[in-house]
């Protein structure tokens, strides 16, 4: 059971379960718009992730010499970077211009991570209030807005509609993610949490997804996807009003990160089995 465990964490602490979730939101955008993605879009997409979500999670410990490296941590570190190759592996079969579109999520990851203001002692995850908006919108463009690109698909009002609607779900995705983290979390951060205290975010969390409800029925494209959207909004609500400072250890990194593959089951199971 200890070994069973030890490969669970390792799952989620290397970010595969993320990478996975982000895989997931790509499917999701498939079933709004039939243009089916390159494999080597989505293989880019996916060990960027986790090339990406290790590199701000870990880059700190990267600071010390890598024999000195926990053992879980240099194991990760090794995936990692057998990620980052591969992750340039199917970025040379991008065009150009998919690739320079994708250069603004891996500035902002860089920048999320490394210092570079005050002195090169502050990143952008110490400017308060960024750090929700830097990962929204990092999710946003990896799952529709280089898809878009990278097909030459025309933005309309309603891609635009979709892509802020997408934003703000990413936003109260990472709501029980603040909240948990609200213990841990310097004041100086300023996190929604810390601003609003718990129940004001749980508010403001139901307010960004009646948005979002608002945005569904607006664009998009039919019945299937809205109905499946519906249940996804209460499972979000459900996920987000439990939410609490002192949740179990997987509740947000297990539970609430699944989501979008929940999401994108659901429209599979719907349009395979319902229709």
């Amino acid at each position: 059971m200890g070994f069973l465990k030890k490969i669970f964490d390792f799952y989620l602490n290397s970010s595969i379960h993320v990478a996975i979730a982000v895989y997931a939101l790509l499917r999701v955008t498939e079933y709004y718009y039939p243009y089916p993605f390159k494999i080597e879009f989505i293989g880019f997409i996916f060990f960027a992730t986790i090339t990406g979500y290790n590199f701000v999670k870990y880059a700190g410990f990267q600071k010390w010499h890598f024999k000195k490296l926990a053992g879980p941590i240099k194991l990760i570190s090794i995936f990692s970077w057998i990620c980052f190759l591969i992750t340039l592996y199917f970025a040379r079969q991008l065009t150009y211009k998919t690739l320079s579109y994708a250069l603004i999520p891996t500035a902002l990851t860089v920048m999320y991570a490394v210092p570079f203001l005050s002195g090169f002692e502050r990143n952008l995850r110490s400017i308060a209030h960024l750090k929700i908006l830097v990962v929204a919108l990092c999710w946003v463009l990896a799952t529709m807005v280089l898809h878009f690109i990278d097909i030459g698909y025309t933005f309309t009002a309603n891609e635009i509609g979709l892509s802020v609607q997408r934003f703000l779900l990413v936003v109260v995705w990472i709501l029980p993610f603040e909240i948990r983290d609200l213990q841990y979390d310097k004041i100086s951060l300023q996190t929604v949490p810390q601003k609003l205290g718990v129940p004001n975010t749980k508010r403001l969390g139901l307010a960004l997804l009646m948005i979002s409800v608002v945005l569904e029925f607006l664009f998009s494209p039919g019945e299937m996807q809205r109905n499946v959207f519906m249940i996804v909004f209460f499972i979000t609500l459900i996920f987000l009003m439990r939410a609490k400072p002192t949740q179990s250890k997987y509740y947000s990194s297990f539970w609430v990160e699944s989501i979008p593959i929940v999401w994108w089951l659901l429209l599979f199971g719907y349009d395979n089995f319902l229709r």
